[in-house]
């Protein structure tokens, strides 16, 4: 078994132990279940061709413990106060380290779009990602038939919530374009060896209807990576252990964006 194999194990074992101990009748009690949510595409679009979506996580099978420290607190308000459009939150706690209060805390503090970021393959989490406080959850098309897909998509927009659907590879995308999706993120990040190559963006690109909203993540590490994608048609830049790298990650969050505005500037000079 490979690791994504050995996370989806994991993840079934959870969720069934989940909807014992926290039901959906409980769920559908939370104070966030009836909300009204942000629009995480609407977020993207307004940055106009450069919205970043800040990712905190502690830990990953790839890079082990990053920043087991992380203070959800002070780094989702820095994010966010640094320009960042929109939170994605990591909630698996077996790989990532993260936990669904996580992402609760992060939306009591901030009125910005949040990503509920899991392995989701059971329409309970949705509920919970809607009882959590999430506005937008991520599908990945390596894990869920596009059939399976499309159903999810329908229950969690009859649920208010937005899905970013992720693809790797030229035969994800050709299955799930009709999946009714809001946004369509490439990731980078091989999920069997979890090798990262920002190549895969640029070569999938072709393959994207203009219609879309594009996301790249995975494996950008400067603002120059951001301003050559963007001319590949994303708009929207996922970023995660670059900035939960640093002791600060929302320091790092901040010059990083405060660098890509000034290139900003400099490209619509030279145009």
């Amino acid at each position: 078994m490979n690791t994504l194999d050995h996370i989806l194990e994991t993840k079934r074992f959870e969720v069934e132990a989940r909807k014992v101990s926290n039901p959906v009748k409980l769920l559908e009690q939370s104070v966030y279940f009836n909300s009204s949510t942000v629009s995480l595409r609407n977020s993207i679009l307004e940055a106009n061709g450069f919205g970043i979506i800040a990712e905190i996580k502690r830990k990953s099978p790839s890079k082990g413990v990053i920043n087991a420290d992380a203070s959800v607190e002070s780094i989702s308000r820095g994010y966010v106060q640094a320009g960042a459009s929109a939170l994605s939150i990591l909630t698996d706690e077996t790989y990532f380290g993260g936990t669904n209060d996580d992402l609760t805390i992060a939306r009591q503090l901030n009125l910005c779009p949040i990503l509920r970021k899991e392995f989701i393959i059971d329409e309970y989490q949705l509920i919970e990602a809607r009882a959590i406080g999430a506005d937008a959850i991520l599908l990945i098309a390596s894990v869920l038939q596009p059939k399976k897909i499309k159903e999810f998509i329908r229950f969690a927009h009859s649920l208010k919530l937005e899905v970013l659907l992720e693809v790797h590879n030229e035969e994800e995308v050709e299955a799930n374009l009709d999946s009714g999706c809001d946004l369509l993120g490439v990731n980078n990040r091989d999920l069997k060896t979890f090798k990262t190559n920002i190549e895969v963006s640029r070569r999938l690109a072709p393959l994207i209807p203009k219609e879309f909203t594009r996301i790249s993540e995975s494996g950008i590490d400067s603002p120059e990576c951001i301003i050559q994608l963007n001319e590949y048609g994303y708009g929207g830049f996922l970023l995660g252990h670059h900035f939960m790298n640093h002791r600060r990650p929302h320091y790092a969050a901040e010059n990083f964006i405060n660098e890509l505005r000034l290139l900003q500037q400099a490209r619509l000079i030279h145009e």
